[in-house]
């Protein structure tokens, strides 16, 4: 069932096999096997990617309930349910992660001495269940699920330059001035070649003059305060270079409404104590770090 819940979420076997670490003919053995075993195709192959079929759905389901089941019987067994112990999973986009998750997971760690955390650090959202992940921050608006959530703060969209680059080229006064401006983009914050941002009537789209791409908010904070021109990421990407002097924001009374900051955890029926003491440490911590 594992192996079918992997299949699905990646679209192919070799997504399955890598996600598992399993060799790509078991993962293939264990699904034909199964699907022998049911008398019904749970995959239409393509040459592309594997589609559930109609049975395969309604297999999935199932498979999402039973496995959710399996897992709690194996917690009850380990005593999750009686004390804070075993291993919890973390999920955080990798510079929230960095500035603000991990020293709160590292002062956890001292106090719940059974209890032992992974932190996944990536800018994608990942899937709690198929990923077996107990608890995430999600940044930004969230989309209707199952999932309970608990809000500690919100960031805001902040464009940033180095002072030296402010003082060759100039500080933007209003965002139709960026057209002659250098800017560095985050692939992750925004389009390629537009800014949006916001005024007393509407939202305003300008057109940017993008001089480097990258995929990472840190490449684009060192381009920035290298001097390479005006980046857009999150103000908690930026604080401590802004508190050092190493990057100014600009147009800051044309930013986009806030983004909400959230932990997320699924929904059970009985929740580990583990994931009850992370989320009674954390969330209290990280409402402190991001009002300072």
């Amino acid at each position: 069932m594992s192996v079918v819940l992997a299949v699905a979420a990646g679209g192919s076997l070799s997504a399955a096999a890598r996600k598992l670490a399993m060799p790509l003919p078991t993962v293939s053995r264990h699904v034909s096997e199964l699907e022998t075993h049911l008398k019904a195709r749970l995959f239409n192959r393509s040459t592309r990617r594997l589609e559930l079929t109609a049975a395969g759905n309604e297999y999935l389901i199932a498979c999402k309930r039973i496995l959710e089941e399996v897992d709690d019987a194996e917690r009850a067994a380990a005593g999750e349910f009686n004390a804070p112990r075993g291993e919890l999973i973390v999920s955080a986009p990798i510079v929230f992660g960095r500035v603000h998750v991990l020293p709160v997971i590292m002062e956890f760690l001292k106090n719940y001495r059974e209890v032992n955390v992974r932190l996944i650090l990536m800018d994608r959202v990942i899937d709690l269940l198929n990923d077996h992940v107990d608890v995430a921050v999600r940044i930004g608006e969230l989309q209707v699920s199952g999932l309970i959530a608990s809000r500690i703060g919100r960031t805001h969209r902040v464009v940033c330059a180095s002072p030296s680059y402010l003082a060759q080229c100039g500080e933007p006064v209003q965002p139709t001035d960026l057209v002659h401006h250098q800017c560095i983009v985050f692939d992750g914050m925004s389009t390629r070649d537009t800014w949006t941002f916001r005024t007393d009537h509407a939202e305003v789209v300008v057109q940017i003059h993008p001089r480097l791409i990258v995929n990472t908010a840190e490449a684009a904070i060192d381009a920035a305060i290298a001097g390479g021109g005006l980046t857009r990421v999150l103000s908690y990407q930026i604080a401590p270079a802004v508190t050092q002097g190493a990057l100014a924001t600009v147009l800051a009374k044309f930013e986009p409404a806030p983004a909400p900051i959230h932990l997320v955890h699924a929904g059970t029926s009985r929740m580990p104590r583990k994931l009850r003491a992370f989320l009674d440490f954390a969330a209290p911590c990280l409402r402190a770090r991001l009002r300072e």
